[in-house]
């Protein structure tokens, strides 16, 4: 919603004069309550735990401005193709020394873990069946948002800055080093925590704020037209179909509005809190450290009339955190590893078909079980909105799409033959290539010739790309992590 300059500087005027507002509010509330409320402000202004907080909570009570929010653009210009016609079985090229893949020999076994009834902390429940607690020191919860506007974030970031809130921080960090978690798995722990902290969802969203800001994650507290409160995460990765706004170069997202079309003009400010300069990291370098719920999966497929199978189990917990992802740049997904439980089972299933075999007939046979183990099925048919994977997550799932069907080819022959591999993706689609020296289809990425390799075009082999996309020039390249 648009305004006039005078009606913009008018509701800025509301949203910076507490006074003002406590006057106008005062028949809204019982003396003895409107008292007990000033003492609490009062006393949270001359008790602050951290000396940056008296300055950072002033800028919060100064003018904030209206923001439009603009959002990220869709992975792919056009749909992907709803079918692709299969090619004929053909017999993969011999070419290359002859494969011995090792698996992995060692398992890491998972730490035990306290039940949550023997944890005598005063917040406790289960982080993706991980049982975690944390102290809350009891002043806290005399922080309230009120008035419903700037001026009550501010009188809430005051109590919780005069709280003992060292104690849970120190918690916080604990668990996200005993758990392994990554930034995403850190900010979900946090969301949780102050969701079991206040039932009130805009006291929780300041909570998660504050405690961001503390932790030095870069997070802006905003406003709706509707006296909502979200929140602004700096990332350097982009997030897809999600609210974003800019701030000195830098880009925010409103992580809470992500798949949703309908977007409200919001009130904030333009000054980071000291220190916190953190962006959101989704990269995962080692999986969190989960509670083990481990499940079966078998698939299989025929080539030739041979039927191949692999057996092996996941995590479901791993999969359920993996799950909650918003969809952000594809090198989150390329560069994520694999349980380590699941790849070795795989390894070992795929060492017995591929041992003693040419080079470029084994990684075919890979190529094989990607096209073919699992179902093809457009994300909006599977999920009804976009979904990249990652590799674990199209091992466990029945269909997957084309990006989903790279992200696990990319993996197995980066881990099984230590070959250099990239994303290719076009307008509606996307394909792997590889630097070996194979004939074929191939394209030039720098003074490197990589030939093509299609999870998605059933029977193809290595070097046979769909004929649509053969003069199509890529969007982009998605590289690959090495050692």
């Amino acid at each position: 919603m648009q305004r006039n300059k005078d009606g913009v500087q008018n509701l800025f005027k509301q949203f910076g004069r507490f006074n003002l507002l406590v006057l106008l509010s005062v028949t809204l509330l019982s003396a003895g309550s409107f008292e007990e409320f000033k003492k609490v402000q009062s006393e949270s202004f001359s008790n602050y735990k951290d000396e940056r907080d008296n300055a950072f909570n002033e800028y919060l009570k100064a003018q904030w401005k209206e923001y439009k929010a603009f959002i990220t653009p869709p992975m792919y210009k056009a749909p992907k193709p709803k079918s692709i016609t299969p090619l004929q079985e053909t017999k993969a090229p011999k070419v290359g020394p002859l494969v011995q893949i090792k698996v992995p020999k060692k398992v890491k076994q998972l730490p035990k873990e306290r039940p949550q009834k023997e944890l005598h902390k005063d917040v406790t429940f289960d982080f993706f069946a991980s049982a975690v607690g944390f102290t809350i020191d009891k002043n806290i919860y005399k922080a309230k948002f009120y008035p419903q506007n700037q001026a009550g974030i501010a009188n809430f970031f005051s109590v919780l800055a005069s709280s003992n809130y060292a104690v849970t921080l120190e918690e916080i960090k604990k668990y996200k080093q005993d758990l392994q978690l990554n930034d995403w798995g850190t900010y979900l722990l946090v969301k949780k925590l102050s969701r079991r902290t206040f039932m009130d969802n805009n006291e929780a969203n300041i909570y998660v704020w504050f405690l961001l800001n503390k932790l030095g994650y870069n997070v802006k507290i905003a406003l709706t037209e509707r006296k909502n409160i979200v929140l602004l995460h700096y990332s350097k990765d982009i997030i897809y179909a999600t609210p974003r706004y800019k701030f000195s170069g830098k880009y925010y997202y409103i992580i809470s509005r992500y798949n949703k079309k309908a977007i409200e003009q919001i009130y904030t400010y333009a000054q980071d809190y000291p220190d916190a300069t953190k962006a959101l990291d989704f990269s995962i370098s080692k999986l969190p450290l989960l509670r083990e719920n481990r499940a079966n999966k078998k698939v299989s497929f025929k080539d030739y009339g041979k039927v191949y199978t692999a057996t092996y189990s996941y995590n479901k917990n791993i999969i359920d955190f993996m799950n909650t992802y918003p969809q952000v740049d594809y090198k989150v997904y390329f560069n994520a590893p694999m349980e380590l439980q699941t790849y070795k089972a795989l390894a070992q299933d795929i060492k017995k078909y591929t041992d003693g075999k040419k080079m470029s007939e084994a990684m075919n046979i890979v190529l094989r079980f990607v096209q073919k183990a699992f179902k093809y099925e457009r994300d909006d048919e599977q999920f009804g909105h976009e979904k990249v994977m990652f590799a674990e997550e199209t091992l466990v799932y029945s269909a997957s799409d084309c990006e989903d069907r790279v992200v696990l080819f990319a993996y197995l022959v980066k881990e099984l033959f230590g070959v250099r591999v990239v994303g290719v993706k076009y307008s509606d689609h996307m394909t792997t290539a590889l630097y070996i020296p194979l004939q074929g289809d191939s394209v030039k990425i720098g003074s490197r010739r990589y030939v093509m390799a299609d999870p998605t075009y059933i029977n193809a082999n290595i070097g046979q790309e769909i004929p649509k996309y053969r003069s199509m020039q890529p969007e982009a390249f998605i590289q690959l992590q090495y050692k």
